[in-house]
């Protein structure tokens, strides 16, 4: 299979934060949660693709935790950097003699970035609980991320665009 392939036959659109996504399920037939922000869905889940032409996700942080799942493809690179400023990397891969990931917690307020290490492309879901709402999820500015976490400029770099 074929990134264009998987693009195609998932109905994958380009995501704001890198990649390709597509909304699979939200539980809308469930009542809403209760949440500092105001009601949300239960859950909601998602398809996510990096490819070799859209390699990287982003700086961004949810207020959900968010449940990866990885499904096909080559291995991709989380890092995460809790409000602590403490980095930790993880590998979303196809092979855990390696230390790939089948899935992977990111929990609500959390910065995360994401990187396809190579090949073509890289397939996961995410399961989101809450589910997910737009105006729970930050984009990193390059500014402010390097003004709270100077020790991690390199990747702050790497994975953030100039606001």
């Amino acid at each position: 299979m074929t990134k264009e392939q998987l693009i195609s036959q998932l109905q994958l659109e380009r995501h704001i934060e890198g990649g390709y996504f597509k909304r699979t399920y939200q539980a809308d037939h469930q009542p809403k949660i209760d949440t500092e922000a105001g009601p949300r869905l239960p859950m909601s889940s998602i398809y996510y693709l990096l490819t070799d032409d859209a390699p990287i996700g982003r700086w961004h942080m949810n207020r959900s935790d968010i449940l990866h799942f990885y499904h096909l493809g080559d291995p991709i690179n989380y890092y995460l950097i809790d409000g602590a400023g403490n980095l930790s990397t993880q590998i979303l891969g196809p092979n855990p003699s390696l230390g790939h990931r089948l899935q992977l917690l990111v929990k609500g307020g959390c910065w995360k970035a994401s990187k396809l290490q190579s090949g073509s492309f890289g397939l996961l879901s995410e399961a989101v609980c809450p589910g997910f709402e737009y105006q729970d999820m930050q984009l990193g500015q390059r500014a402010k991320l390097l003004a709270q976490f100077p020790q991690h400029e390199q990747l702050i770099r790497d994975f953030s665009i100039e606001n």
